[in-house]
């Protein structure tokens, strides 16, 4: 019998629990986290053996929500979740990115960690649950893990932050701020914020690294009573293979990075390494070990690179620890779209596209906590020719995913409501070249994207990709970091924002985390950096165009009656599909009586606006109105002239003259001009047209 070991704690005014020793035994660790009444199955595998001829480290982490957890059956034709969607990819990623640092070098065995949402209860995020349940499994699997880690999230409210606050508060909130590290240190941050101080941006990051503390004291004394006998890494001594590497490359690769162009640079260390491949593992089977051979090269790379920049302060491309590479800003490049953008910065480039469309363009977003609808959409493609490779395409990946929300959280705070710009907006950034942050090139396309197809931003936005090189006590931080930067590199941290304040912030540590000093001096280094892109931006475009583009269709927002809806849609939608056939304006109706009219003609606009106005308004006596006749009868007409609304014209009132016949005046289907008089006793409309000038329909003073 397997025995249940279980450590409670109340954390941010809730019960936390964590559980091991019921479900999933067969699991190298496996934990039930449960917070307030939402819980997540935590489990982890890990190979007993390396895969043979690999040097990197197969991790996989798979973070997948059941939709019974908040009691509700899938839609679509299976009735099953399907593909990972959205969320659960971000937070897959959200988790894989603090605890891959922590494993012991060495260890290369294929590591699985599988996070199941099984209750929510629709106030506390799974997300945060599902790491503190990654790190407890880990910790106590035995596999070489340095942790454990906690992970926490930070509202503020009326400038006071909160800790774990609700799915309410957040959304009434300033900022959504997830932070993850170990006792000592900070290894993940990812956010989005209203404009928010660097200084408050840290103090949050500080706020909630001490917040989930005793999470990671939960864990350990829970690890104290039942975790695994750690595991054996039995890593191969490199030493004189990297000396032997060492003294067959290091001239050589030295001069390799000193070339500023990346395609030449890449040529150059590549001719290095299969030298070095060709002397050391002539063919498959003979001499040394072709992973470890690899290993020990990049290794070398790494010591090059980091040393030359901390001994000269003088980057690849020959910049300054703190410049900002060439940037070209171009709008309306292409003559169809919406809005378009070409962001250019050193060799990272981003064609960023703008379409607008009405409310049935609206992205309906299932989750356990319902549906919602999204009217902002911003969609990253990275194909492979943007780093001269040719490979897969079709399959959004991971990467794809994540870049693209985080380019989506940094417009997201200053994108105008749907009540002042009433369209769905969708992005789509195509990288087109890339050494560098392409997310952050992301950033700039798209607030100038938008701009130019007329969407009224707070402010522009721009981003800057910083980097870390750190060995001991001596450090450097990097800005507008290039892809070998990032690539050997100990940090890639990106800050996003306008001129007033950050929107997003997004930092990955690939060391055992960073200090607060190291932390605030990248994000003023990153301010002056953003502050300077903003400047090049400018040069382009500095605020929105004044209108939509000639292709964009026109919106006009009007409100109505709810008393009003069923008689503009019709019974079974017949006058509403009328209007639009009739017109050619798209329309929609909602709940709440807002209608909106879309067209890219404005003429069609008119007509619409005019129709449903006819239909929800109410006639105004002594107004003059335009009319046609619907029937004839003896004692008068009756004239269609207020929408839907018939009102007659007494044959005493059709001409100033006595009348002998109506049909000497008027015939169905003739088009005149009436004057509404009034209301008789039974509510029934009186028109009058002798009063009107049938010619220029002014009234006729009698």
């Amino acid at each position: 019998m397997f025995e249940i070991h279980r450590e409670e704690i109340t954390w941010a005014d809730r019960p936390l629990v964590i559980e091991t020793g019921k479900v999933a035994r067969q699991a190298d660790g496996a934990v039930m986290v449960t917070y307030g009444e939402t819980t997540v199955l935590a489990t982890v595998v890990g190979e007993a053996k390396p895969r043979p001829g690999i040097d990197f480290f197969p991790l996989s982490v798979h973070y997948q929500e059941k939709y019974y957890a908040a009691g509700k059956i899938p839609g679509g034709y299976l009735k099953r979740e399907a593909r990972p969607t959205e969320k659960d990819t971000l937070t897959s990623r959200l988790i894989d990115r603090p605890i891959r640092p922590l494993f012991a070098k060495g260890y290369n065995n294929e590591t699985q960690v599988i996070l199941t949402v099984l209750s929510h209860d629709l106030e506390n995020d799974p997300d945060i649950v599902a790491m503190v349940g990654a790190s407890a499994a880990l910790t106590i699997s035995g596999i070489p893990f340095l942790g454990p880690i906690g992970g926490a999230r930070v509202g503020m409210i009326d400038g006071e932050f909160i800790l774990n606050p609700t799915v309410d508060e957040v959304a009434e909130g300033d900022l959504d701020l997830v932070v993850a590290g170990t006792n000592d240190a900070v290894l993940m941050v990812e956010s989005e914020a209203k404009e928010l101080s660097e200084d408050t941006m840290l103090k949050a990051v500080m706020f909630g690294h001490e917040g989930f503390q005793p999470v990671i004291e939960a864990i350990i004394r829970l690890a104290e009573k039942c975790a695994k006998e750690p595991r054996d890494i039995n890593a191969p001594d490199t030493s004189e293979l990297f000396a032997k590497v060492e003294k067959m490359a290091a001239g050589d690769l030295a001069a390799a990075y000193a070339i500023p162009e990346k395609m030449e640079r890449q040529d150059a260390v590549g001719a290095v390494r299969a030298r070095v491949m060709d002397e050391l593992c002539p063919e498959e089977g003979t001499g040394e070990d072709a992973g470890q051979v690899g290993g020990v090269f990049k290794k070398l790379e790494k010591q090059i690179v980091r040393g030359s920049i901390l001994k000269t302060g003088k980057r690849i491309d020959g910049r300054g620890l703190a410049d900002v590479r060439k940037i070209v800003s171009e709008v309306g490049v292409l003559p169809r779209t919406h809005g378009a953008a070409l962001f250019t910065r050193g060799e990272t480039q981003a064609l960023c596209i703008t379409t607008l469309g009405t409310s049935d363009d609206e992205q309906f977003v299932d989750s356990l906590d319902g549906t919602r609808r999204e009217n902002f959409m911003l969609h990253y493609n990275f194909p492979p020719y943007s780093v001269g490779e040719a490979g897969r395409i079709g399959f959004t990946g991971r990467r794809e995913i994540g870049h693209g929300k985080l380019a989506w959280r940094a417009l997201h705070p200053v994108m105008p409501g749907k009540d002042d710009f009433p369209y769905t907006l969708r992005v789509v950034s195509e990288i087109t070249e890339s050494n560098g942050s392409s997310s952050m090139a992301t950033v700039c396309g798209t607030s100038l994207s938008l701009m130019d197809a007329g969407v009224p931003l707070k402010r522009p936005v721009s981003g800057i990709a910083m980097g870390l090189i750190k060995e001991g006590d001596e450090f450097a931080v990097l800005s507008d970091i290039l892809g070998d930067e990032d690539h050997l590199g100990d940090m890639d941290f990106k800050v996003a924002g306008t001129e007033k304040g950050i929107t997003s912030l997004q930092m990955d540590i690939k060391i055992t985390g960073i200090t607060e000093d190291i932390m605030s001096q990248a994000l003023e280094q990153a301010k002056d950096g953003r502050a300077h892109i903003l400047g090049e931006m400018a040069k382009a475009l500095t605020e929105n165009r004044a209108e939509v583009g000639e292709f964009a269709p026109r919106i006009e927002v009007i409100h109505i009656p709810v008393d009003k809806i069923r008689d503009v849609i019709g019974t079974g939608g017949k006058i509403i599909r009328q209007i639009v056939e009739e017109t050619g304006a798209k329309v929609n109706v909602s709940d709440d009586g807002t209608v909106s009219v879309a067209s890219s003609d404005k003429a069609s606009i008119e007509a619409a606006l005019k129709w449903i106005k006819g239909i929800t308004a109410e006639p105004e006596a002594g107004m003059i109105y335009d009319g046609k006749v619907v029937k004839v009868v003896d004692f008068g007409a009756f004239v269609n002239f207020f929408g839907p609304k018939d009102g007659l014209v007494h044959i005493s009132q059709l001409a100033p003259h006595r009348v002998g016949k109506v049909t000497d005046i008027v015939n169905e289907g003739d088009s005149v001009k009436v004057k509404l008089l009034g209301f008789d006793d039974r509510g029934k409309v009186r028109l009058s047209m002798k009063m009107v000038d049938q010619e220029t329909g002014e009234e006729i003073n009698q």
